[in-house]
């Protein structure tokens, strides 16, 4: 169990550096903050974020948790676990290395999927249902959050002239502040609770216990919270930069009052994800709601070939970490 727990640890850090710069991308970009202001402010959120959802919601936690199958015999079980997080930290660590924004969140889901694959020899040991909520989540934050984009743009467009935005540029800095640190939050809470998930999962193994029944996550130690929301936290501090310049900088320029329509739309995905149960991805909702923003203004103000690489990204995360899941699965099967 501990090197589990610790490998679940490293991913958290791993996904602070690579999917929470995401929520802060916009505010760096349109000049409203300097970077490491922003990155301690998405640090600080995050680890609010989870605490305080986790407080009285924990539908995403419960999704995770009851997506796969791992009852069996415990020890086999931790080991296919094991085998999910080192698959996780694998392709999450090569985008971190090539600046490409690659979800966390999805890594988690096909790791665990293709571990759990191995572990009951099919697809037997994956619920259906639970599994559903991630095709959903991903309709989700990309049709919301690239139509909420679009939307929040077009209408401060229509209701400003140009010469008005530029007046009201100051205050459009402020809100964009404000909505950066609710997205921020608001990825706490969501990705939080994926690992948290992971956590009481393998607490749960290694004590024994019957873990193929559906579980509700209510109720969490605090004392767990507070672990994953400090190393969280530790990551977006430690790495965040590289990522914030290719969402926020590179797929289109922004001006202070797109910056507030994406991180708005973004906000909104998220809080909608979150409270149903939907295991969403701050990365593809954020970077849509760019998106969106920039189509707004015109279609060739954004780069669609960036814009590409990153959904072949997302596309290739499902099988590709999922068959390294499977793979690491099988091999400690035969030396653990």
């Amino acid at each position: 169990m501990t090197v589990v727990v610790i490998l679940n640890l490293v991913i958290i850090v791993v996904n602070g550096a690579t999917d929470a710069p995401n929520a802060i991308s916009t505010v760096v970009s349109t000049r409203s903050m300097k970077p490491r202001h922003a990155i301690l402010m998405a640090a600080s959120c995050n680890f609010i974020g989870l605490i305080v959802i986790s407080m009285f919601n924990t539908a995403v936690a419960d999704t995770i948790f009851n997506m796969v199958d791992f009852g069996g015999d415990s020890h086999t079980a931790l080991v296919a676990v094991l085998a999910a997080m080192v698959a996780i930290i694998v392709w999450g660590v090569a985008a971190w290395w090539f600046g490409l924004p690659a979800s966390q969140s999805h890594s988690l889901i096909a790791g665990l999927t293709g571990a759990a694959i191995a572990l009951q020899g099919g697809i037997a040991g994956v619920n259906g249902a639970e599994w559903a909520k991630v095709i959903y989540g991903i309709l989700l934050s990309t049709f919301m959050g690239f139509g909420l984009g679009w939307l929040g743009a077009k209408g401060i467009q229509a209701g400003l002239t140009q010469a008005g935005r530029r007046q009201v540029d100051k205050g459009f800095r402020y809100a964009q502040i404000a909505t950066s640190a609710a997205a921020a939050f608001m990825h706490g809470a969501q990705d939080g609770q994926k690992f948290l998930s992971i956590l009481v999962l393998a607490i749960a193994l290694s004590l024994g216990n019957d873990v193929s029944g559906a579980a509700d996550l209510s109720g969490m130690p605090v004392w767990l919270m507070l672990m994953v929301a400090i190393f969280m936290g530790s990551g977006t501090a430690i790495g965040g930069e590289r990522i914030i310049k290719n969402v926020g900088m590179n797929i289109t320029k922004l001006e202070p009052y797109q910056g507030c329509a994406a991180s708005a739309s973004s906000v909104l995905c998220l809080i909608t994800a979150t409270f149903t149960g939907m295991p969403v991805s701050t990365t593809h909702a954020n970077t849509t709601a760019i998106m969106g923003v920039g189509a707004a203004r015109r279609a060739r103000a954004v780069k669609w070939s960036l814009a590409w690489d990153m959904v072949l990204t997302w596309i290739f995360t499902f099988p590709c970490c999922g068959l390294m899941g499977w793979l690491f699965a099988e091999i400690f099967f035969m030396i653990l």
